[in-house]
């Protein structure tokens, strides 16, 4: 890559990761824009509907594969392929990598996953990489074609010795990974280390922004929409306590008085004030006062509310009971808000799934071509586990639904297993129910054989 230098990368994006870094930090709870010795309260509201939305979109995430023609060979290339992806996910704890970089992506504002393949273990590895070390290329105004991703990130004098049987004389160097869907170059601070042709054959970066921006690449953070309600809810609960404070410890105030240097509000205490001199003690919370701070911080915490598009019931916060209409209506703003990230998401687990099975059919030598796979997301808002049932039977009965995809929307882990099972139980079950009526034949015709020959004994 004769065009590319790794120092290039220092004056690339700096905009990109300060709004990073001034993401992070508020969402840690670094919310007052000046530091005063003062007290200054922080009631971190943006970090909980963060963490809120971010537990609403990941619940239940499932995946299916199904074969594109109807026939035992794609069935089962489908299943194996199925497999495969479980086997992928469960080694790489990929439920709890998947949480956390969803949260990454809600914080920051992109998220950024690699899948490439583990030469010694002989595995698929699915990796979260930081995506302030992520810088990616695309072809003018399409921003789904990149061409380029560079991957920066820093490793110790023993890893890099480790990894690449190097010595550097820095005790951290600088490792920067520059992928092509043809080529693959490996830098140490400036020098390169390796250069050969992409082992993936592909990009093994799915690089995605939280929520989408308009013609714009990078994404839009949970964080910034939440600042300025965030901050005046922390700045009028801090007036509030002040407030509070000095009411419990009252001021004395005296009038007509020139030095007041033995005055003490404690129990007990007896001022002596010279003729015509006023002494009062100053009461903050007079005339209904607290009310209208209380009133305005009811007003900002619905703001919050509001903006954050997590309403009070997400927090399980509802003071009467509600059908499941009705509470599907009081967080619609919430469902909203999420449907419009698992939009962005289906695709990027659909690409990540598409990429784990194309190095496993080069490097693990099974072919999956024909299968096709879909995404699978869980339902938002609490659900009548029987009601549902009942709903998918009367589909499967219907000729809607088969019962395999009824299984998948019950959230069952893996359908065609599940129904192998059903299939042996009803072959059980159909031999024992032959076996008995078999059986209570015969044992109907001894019975009636006895019969009659006690009553041909009884005539004679």
């Amino acid at each position: 890559m004769s065009d590319f230098s790794p120092q290039s990368l220092s004056q690339l994006d700096r905009a990109r990761f300060s709004a990073y870094r001034s993401n992070l930090d508020f969402y840690n709870g670094t919310q007052w824009k000046e530091t005063s010795k003062n007290r200054q309260l922080v009631f971190n509201y943006a970090r909980i509907a963060v963490d809120k939305v971010t537990s609403y979109l990941m619940q239940g995430l499932n995946f299916a594969c199904d074969p594109v023609e109807q026939s035992g060979q794609s069935k089962a290339t489908a299943q194996a392929a199925e497999g495969v992806l479980y086997q992928v996910y469960q080694q790489n704890n990929l439920q709890e990598l998947d949480y956390e970089t969803e949260l990454d992506a809600a914080i920051l504002g992109d998220g950024c996953y690699k899948v490439t393949w583990d030469v010694q273990q002989k595995r698929v590895r699915v990796t979260a990489p930081d995506i302030n070390g992520i810088y990616a290329w695309w072809l003018g105004d399409d921003l789904s074609q990149v061409w380029r991703v560079a991957s920066r990130y820093t490793l110790s004098r023993d890893e890099v010795k480790l990894l690449y049987n190097r010595k550097p004389d820095k005790k951290a160097s600088v490792i920067t990974e520059l992928w092509t869907p043809a080529q693959f170059t490996l830098f140490l601070e400036n020098e390169v280390i390796e250069d050969k042709p992409n082992p993936c054959g592909f990009i093994p970066f799915v690089i995605f922004p939280n929520l989408r921006q308009p013609k714009q690449f990078w994404g839009i953070s949970d964080i910034p929409s939440l600042q300025e309600s965030q901050r005046e809810l922390n700045r009028a609960l801090t007036q509030l306590s002040r407030i509070l404070e000095v009411s419990g410890n009252p001021i004395a105030v005296l009038e007509g008085v020139e030095s007041a240097e033995d005055i003490r509000v404690q129990p007990g205490a007896v001022w002596t004030l010279p003729p015509e001199a006023r002494a009062y003690l100053l009461d903050l919370l007079q005339g209904g006062g607290i009310r209208l701070h209380v009133d305005y911080i009811d007003l900002v915490y619905r703001c919050l509310h509001d903006i954050s598009e997590a309403p009070r019931a997400a927090y399980g916060g509802i003071e009467r009971e509600l059908s499941g209409v009705a509470l599907e209506v009081e967080l619609q703003s919430l469902l909203q808000k999420v449907r419009r990230k698992r939009t962005i998401r289906t695709s990027v687990y659909a690409r990540r799934n598409q990429m784990i099975l194309s190095l496993h059919k080069q490097f693990g030598r099974q072919d999956f071509t024909g299968v096709g796979h879909r995404i699978i997301w869980g339902q938002v808002l609490p659900q009548d586990r029987a009601r549902e049932a009942q709903n998918e039977q009367m589909l499967v009965q219907s000729g809607v639904h088969s019962r395999r995809t009824a299984m998948d929307e019950l959230g069952i882990r893996d359908p065609q297993a599940e129904f192998e099972k059903w299939l042996e139980e009803r072959r059980i079950i159909l031999e024992m129910n032959t076996e008995n009526k078999a059986r209570s034949t015969r044992g109907g015709s001894r019975e009636r054989a006895f019969a009659a020959e006690m009553e041909s004994a009884d005539q004679s």
